[in-house]
């Protein structure tokens, strides 16, 4: 990048983020640092010592010698990523609250925001790639153990035309060491956590504080509809749980779904466990559209996941059919379910349901009708 820009630089307080608003200073820039003040819940943990998000961002803006601006965002933020991750939860889901941030929030409203303050491009830390080529593509990061395309797949041509990933090309200690040689004083602050509203990472404490009428005991039965025992509250389980549930069986016993309207949990042997095929709605396309029916991809099912041989076959609405070519076990309603052809991200959506083909090996037309 030759020309220079007004960039904004979403900071978390973080290495990662630091190290690009330092990174695009030095190339000549003129960078601003931007810091959303995200609603937390409050802690029964006492405070860790050390700078907060916001004070180690102005710490790092400070030493740059660049503007750094506080962006209020508690409200917004309670709306559209907690209040969801509630819901969620009340529903028998497992909601993923990074993903919906990021295109909501960080990639959506602070964009905005930013882009009516002047500035030509938002900068963060992700590790993942932008390249331009037949448009614009998101690629996975080259560290392939910090990789973070799977929270992006939301984001469409519109946002990768206005968005840098300068630490794509980058592994986790070759920032940490770039960082230490510039005397970021961040340098070696240490990861944040998944959920960054939960500061004491109890989401079952905060749970039965929001939604107590959700967090309740119920049934657990077989799959022949016997009651086994009983649950602690269905948010506290998730799809594929073998741990914790309490239950003397002659084999282990497994969670196989939440059904939110009785209450229930359903739980079986390990066979009866995932399926090959999953249906997922809320789907977003990087190329602003989806890929012929049929397409070959590779799938995670979860940021941890490894990816699987699969087709998908878009339908109406957003939704889509995610054929696997092997049968998976934790498909789980409410996390993400996102779609690669090589480094490529093609794009994902939230999974609604798993489920097993009637057929081993169904033909584009069976596959495509999926009648279950």
């Amino acid at each position: 990048m030759t020309q220079k820009l007004h960039i904004a630089v979403a900071m978390s307080g973080g290495v990662d983020s630091s190290t690009v608003a330092a990174l695009l200073h030095e190339h000549g820039h003129q960078v601003t640092g931007f810091t959303l003040h995200f609603w937390r819940a409050p802690s029964s943990s006492p405070p860790v010592e050390g700078l907060d998000a916001i004070s180690a961002a102005q710490a790092v803006c400070a030493h740059l010698g660049i503007p750094h601006h506080v962006v209020e965002a508690q409200d917004i933020f309670y709306r559209q990523v907690v209040a969801y991750f509630v819901a969620e939860y009340a529903r028998g889901r497992t909601p993923n609250p990074c993903v919906r941030c990021n295109r909501l929030i960080k990639f959506g409203w602070l964009l905005d925001q930013i882009r009516a303050l002047g500035c030509d491009r938002l900068a963060t830390g992700h590790y993942a790639r932008i390249v331009q080529e037949q448009g614009w593509q998101l690629l996975r990061g080259v560290d392939k153990h910090k990789d973070q395309s799977y929270f992006l797949y939301t984001l469409g041509q519109r946002e990768l035309s206005k968005v840098l990933f300068p630490l794509g090309t980058w592994t986790k200690e070759q920032t940490r060491r770039w960082a230490a040689e510039h005397g970021l004083p961040v340098a070696e602050r240490a990861e944040s956590q998944d959920v960054c509203f939960l500061p004491d990472g109890d989401y079952r404490r905060f749970l039965r504080a929001q939604a107590p009428e959700a967090v309740r005991p119920g049934p657990i039965y077989d799959l022949k509809g016997r009651l086994l025992g009983e649950h602690q509250g269905l948010p506290f389980y998730t799809v594929g749980q073998r741990e914790g549930l309490g239950i003397s069986a002659p084999r282990p016993l497994y969670v196989l779904a939440l059904d939110a309207e009785r209450n229930a949990l359903i739980v079986g042997y390990r066979e009866a466990l995932g399926g090959d095929a999953l249906l997922a709605d809320e789907m977003s396309y990087v190329a602003g559209h989806p890929p012929e029916p049929g397409t070959v991809v590779e799938a995670k099912i979860r940021y941890q996941a490894r990816p699987t041989p699969a087709r998908i076959w878009p339908g109406e609405d957003a939704t889509a059919r995610v054929l696997f070519e092997r049968p998976l076990r934790d498909i789980t309603p409410g996390q993400a379910v996102v779609l690669y052809q090589g480094d490529k991200v093609l794009g994902g959506g939230i999974i609604q349901r798993g489920y097993r083909l009637q057929a081993d090996n169904p033909g584009p037309d069976q596959a495509r009708s999926c009648p279950r």
